[in-house]
């Protein structure tokens, strides 16, 4: 008989960096996914005493592990919106500081394309949309002219809008980069702790843990898509989060060079609709759909979606029919019951509610970060940090077995090399979930899915956690 194991249970649960008796905080963020990570290292950064706490045992363990990992300029958000204000500000913001963290970006640009009369009769007011936006760089292309940047694109292409600034980042890399900046800057960060309860005593919030009570002056609720159950622990009820699933295909990289541009659809009112784009890693990816649900954690993929999803691909691409598809997934996005940003400050106690974040998170999350901290009232005292490191995953930078001394090849697909598996599991931040050494790493994502690796790398891991509970 085969024996099956969980391998998430092949990591240990990370020690408390404190006691939590003994310390009072200026801000607790509930929620490390992106928005949580951009959150801590804001504050941190600004001199504010600052925890994290995630139910998870690692960042990224929610709503911000699957999305399509676009830098989005804005040009579609909702006019004069909180959104809006935060995509524009998140993203000249990403764009300072990806050099200095050496943050994967591709500036790929977007086509926003009509496939029909009634779409093709929407590009003007897409347009003069965008550029009421403040995104003034932006262009009507004629068929003639789509053919000729995208000569692989279906002949079908009435018109399209140019959007020069749409880019293709690494959805996972950055959130890991905030998360290493917001402990260099002298923030805590606490895992396996979802919060069970929540009390305000005049001074501080009491948040309640299965592995202690923290302590805060102020509370920001990141909870993603459980950001209304905290707020209803601490006794705020007015909204709710509506979980939406997008499912996805990724295409072998033998696909990569079919297009050069994101390819996007005219959006409805309640999507930005199926996309088309390179990733960071050298795959085509095709997604999201966009199904509403009850449940917070269902992220099963079913096949006659997966069909019609790839069927629109190939209408759209002819020759994606010629590439396999190397892996399937669903993302689940923190869709409201209001179509905008849920982001208050309540009136009982220093609570700040950051919900209903959906795709434009990503990028939004740097520039609503700065907004909540100028909204918190608390001192800007700057702090001085040595720039934490971040592997390179992507395709667009040198990858650790271009260099000496990497010691074997793990995972041939993805070319994951044994030294950085062990970065992952042993080094700054390490990994705490199977799923969270993936992202770091690549490993076991490629197109044989870890039949070939899956074995050697749940073999390190075994020896990692070893190691760490030997040491204690």
């Amino acid at each position: 008989m085969i024996e099956t194991i969980d391998l998430n249970d092949l990591f240990s649960v990370r020690p408390l960096p404190f006691n939590p008796e003994e310390e009072d905080f200026d801000v607790i963020i509930v929620g490390a996914g992106v928005v949580g990570c951009a959150l801590f290292k804001e504050f941190a950064e600004q001199g504010a005493k600052t925890l994290l706490i995630e139910k998870a045992n690692d960042i990224l363990e929610g709503a911000s592990k699957g999305n399509s990992a676009l830098l989005h300029t804005g040009f579609d958000a909702p006019p004069e919106s909180l959104e809006l204000a935060c995509i524009k500000r998140g993203y000249e913001e990403f764009l300072r500081i990806k050099d200095r963290f050496r943050l994967p970006f591709l500036n790929t640009q977007a086509l926003v394309v009509a496939w029909d009369d009634e779409q093709l009769a929407k590009l003007d007011a897409i347009l003069a949309k965008g550029r009421g936006n403040g995104i003034k760089d932006l262009d009507l292309l004629e068929p003639d002219q789509i053919r000729r940047r995208e000569p692989r694109l279906s002949p079908r292409a009435k018109g399209a809008v140019l959007v020069h600034g749409e880019s293709v980042i690494d959805a996972w890399s950055a959130p890991l980069a905030y998360l290493r900046v917001g402990l260099a800057a002298g923030g805590s960060a606490v895992f396996s702790s979802p919060v069970t309860g929540g009390e305000y005593d005049g001074q501080l919030w009491n948040l309640q843990t299965p592995r202690g009570t923290f302590r805060g002056r102020l509370v920001i609720n990141a909870a993603g898509l459980y950001g209304d159950i905290v707020d209803r622990i601490a006794g705020f009820e007015d909204w709710r989060i509506i979980p939406r699933k997008g499912q996805f295909l990724i295409y072998d990289k033998s696909a990569y060079d079919l297009i050069r541009s994101i390819i996007l659809p005219v959006p409805t009112k309640i999507t930005k609709g199926v996309v088309l784009t390179r990733t960071a890693y050298g795959n085509l990816l095709l997604g999201p759909t966009a199904e509403d649900q009850e449940s917070r954690t269902d992220r099963r993929t079913l096949r006659q979606t997966l069909r019609m999803l790839q069927e629109k691909g190939e209408a759209i691409l002819p020759g994606l029919n010629e590439h396999k598809v190397v892996a399937t997934f669903a993302g689940l996005r923190p869709a409201s019951d209001r179509p905008e940003y849920r982001v208050h400050r309540n009136e009982r106690g220093d609570w700040i509610t950051a919900g209903g974040i959906r795709s434009t998170g990503l990028t939004s999350a740097l520039g609503l970060a700065k907004h909540l901290f100028e909204l918190s009232g608390l001192p800007s005292r700057p702090v001085d940090y040595q720039d934490p490191v971040v592997p390179n995953i992507s395709v667009f930078a040198p990858r650790d077995y271009e260099r000496p001394g990497y010691g074997r090849m793990v995972c041939h697909c993805e070319q994951v090399t044994k030294r950085e598996i062990l970065r992952a599991l042993e080094g700054e931040s390490p990994a705490g979930t199977y799923g969270g050494l993936r992202r770091r790493t690549r490993a076991v994502m490629g197109r044989c899915q870890g039949f070939n690796c899956l074995a050697d790398v749940a073999e390190l891991c075994k020896r990692v956690k070893a190691k760490k509970e030997g040491a204690l």
